[in-house]
């Protein structure tokens, strides 16, 4: 069972990595053609005004996708001070506390964020210059708080441990 749970998790892990390199990449291939539009061919500027648009569709996917990985090696924004100076048993309260506490407020933001898609697929509302259904913005968070709540999931069952063994790069690929 925990063999056939690591293959999943490895999968996740490698699906999210692969997208968020390939959305930064094509964000930045974007970026970097439209200064050169602009810069030297100004007259045709306008012609490529999606691609404001379509970075800033991207930016919002490769920070949701980067939510759970970032919390499986630790790197989310927390202070630990304290949690470190306590013996073993109030940190492993503690731990769990959070823990619970993350996988609650994930699935209730994915929840809301389900219900949002819902809302804007009812409004039929698409994007001003790509006339992408803006549900497709909305999408993202709901899967990048999944995929959080998946990572609060492994702490607790004591797969991954991000406050004293984060994964490191040897041990992820």
């Amino acid at each position: 069972m925990r063999k056939r749970l690591n293959t999943i998790i490895t999968g996740i892990r490698t699906v999210e990595r692969v997208l968020v390199i390939s959305i930064n990449l094509i964000m930045v291939a974007l970026y970097t053609f439209n200064v050169l539009v602009r810069e030297i061919l100004p007259q045709y500027s306008s012609t490529f005004a999606w691609i404001d648009e379509a970075t800033r569709l991207l930016m919002v996917w490769a920070i949701f996708l980067s939510l759970g990985l970032a919390l499986e090696r630790g790197r989310h924004v927390a202070v630990s001070t304290l949690l470190e100076k306590l013996p073993d048993i109030p940190q492993k309260i503690i731990c769990f506390v959070i823990n619970i506490t993350g996988i609650i407020f994930s699935c209730y933001l994915a929840w809301l964020g389900f219900a949002l898609v819902k809302f804007v697929m009812r409004t039929g509302q698409v994007s001003p210059t790509l006339g992408l259904p803006m549900y497709w913005l909305y999408v993202a968070p709901t899967i990048g708080f999944i995929l959080l709540a998946i990572r609060y999931g492994l702490e607790l069952a004591g797969i991954n441990d991000r406050h004293y063994k984060p994964i490191t790069i040897d041990q992820a690929n």
